[in-house]
């Protein structure tokens, strides 16, 4: 295990190495530069120099005079050495800016991924189990119902019934008018209901898909000759389902979920857009659209280092899901 977990590592350097040259190149060829922008800005105010030279003059200051090669291996020998520079549109440090909005993200999605699991997995289950059943049918229901929900319409219909007609929630933002008079207990709670409809809406728009996977491995294992064979032995309907059929069902999902680290840091950028939330998903997409290098570039190779960590956890999971899996 620890000769094949090094190895993967150091494959994954190389990858690694290779998607942010990637993402360097695409980030240098946006149509939409923060540096123009300034250039255009400053060359308009009265006796400024001409857009070319401020131009020039900011892409010498932020190391963008540089062909792509040498730019790239520019940035990396800073990266090594925790060197990431200061976020273009936002004015502050990169580092800052992403720890000031990833973990507000990190929170909703950790949240609405617990209750995916803990809704989606035993309603697939249920849903195997009694093949064909009104239940069966129901959940079938409610499963392509919330599959086919656009994240945008149920979002905007979660604030049309609750904040508009009921009045009971704010239509956005994390924080409420009185904020600043509350007690520390009061201000937990209050951040809590603020984020009560953009993790409804990240979980319900999310489980359509995992019940029906859940629900297809599990028909899939209870059709195994294996569990037939259980049956024959006079073993309970109970035992059987438990002990059998879903820890061979984990298996498959095991592969969903640990693809899914690095959507926990990824955010969510409808949702948080719908409801006013400045978590790590909003600010990224601002970022790129506002052509901020430094800031994309973290942003874009974290996510690359979370991709591939969560490619290796599913696969050291697998041996430990099913011992007969062993990694050599």
């Amino acid at each position: 295990m620890r000769k094949y977990i090094v190895k993967r590592l150091l494959i994954s350097v190389v990858i690694l190495l290779i998607v942010a040259f990637l993402i360097y190149v695409l980030m240098r060829s946006l149509p939409a530069s923060y540096l123009e922008k300034i250039a255009m800005q400053k060359s308009q105010q009265p006796g400024s120099k001409s857009y070319e030279e401020w131009l020039e003059q900011l892409a010498a200051t932020y190391d963008m005079d540089k062909g792509l090669i040498p730019g790239f291996f520019g940035w990396c020998s800073k990266a090594i050495r925790g060197q990431f520079g200061d976020s273009w549109f936002w004015t502050v440090p990169v580092t800052q800016k992403f720890s000031e909005s990833v973990w507000l993200s990190f929170i909703m999605g950790g949240i609405a991924f617990i209750l995916e699991i803990l809704i989606a997995i035993p309603l697939g289950v249920l849903s195997a189990t009694k093949q064909y059943s009104k239940t069966d049918y129901a959940i079938t229901i409610v499963a392509l119902t919330c599959y086919s929900f656009p994240t945008f319409f149920f979002a905007s219909l979660l604030k049309l019934v609750f904040c508009v007609k009921l009045r009971w929630l704010d239509l956005g933002g994390l924080i409420g008018r009185n904020y600043e008079q509350m007690s520390s207990a009061g201000q937990f709670f209050d951040k809590a209901v603020h984020l009560i409809l953009p993790v409804t809406t990240l979980v319900v728009v999310s489980i359509g898909s995992l019940m029906r996977y859940t629900r297809t491995n599990m028909l899939e294992v209870l059709n195994a000759d294996y569990i037939r064979t259980a049956r024959a032995k006079g073993l309970s309907e109970k035992k059987v389902i438990n002990h059998h059929a879903f820890r061979n069902t984990l298996i498959p999902l095991v592969t969903i979920l640990g693809g899914s680290l690095p959507g926990l840091f990824a955010g969510a950028l409808i949702t948080e857009t719908l409801f006013s939330i400045p978590g790590i998903g909003f600010v990224s997409y601002q970022s790129m659209v506002q052509g901020d290098i430094p800031f994309s570039m973290f942003y874009l190779v974290f996510m690359s280092v979370l991709t591939l960590l969560g490619n290796l956890i599913s696969d050291i999971l697998y041996a430990v899901v099913d011992p007969r899996v062993r990694i050599a």
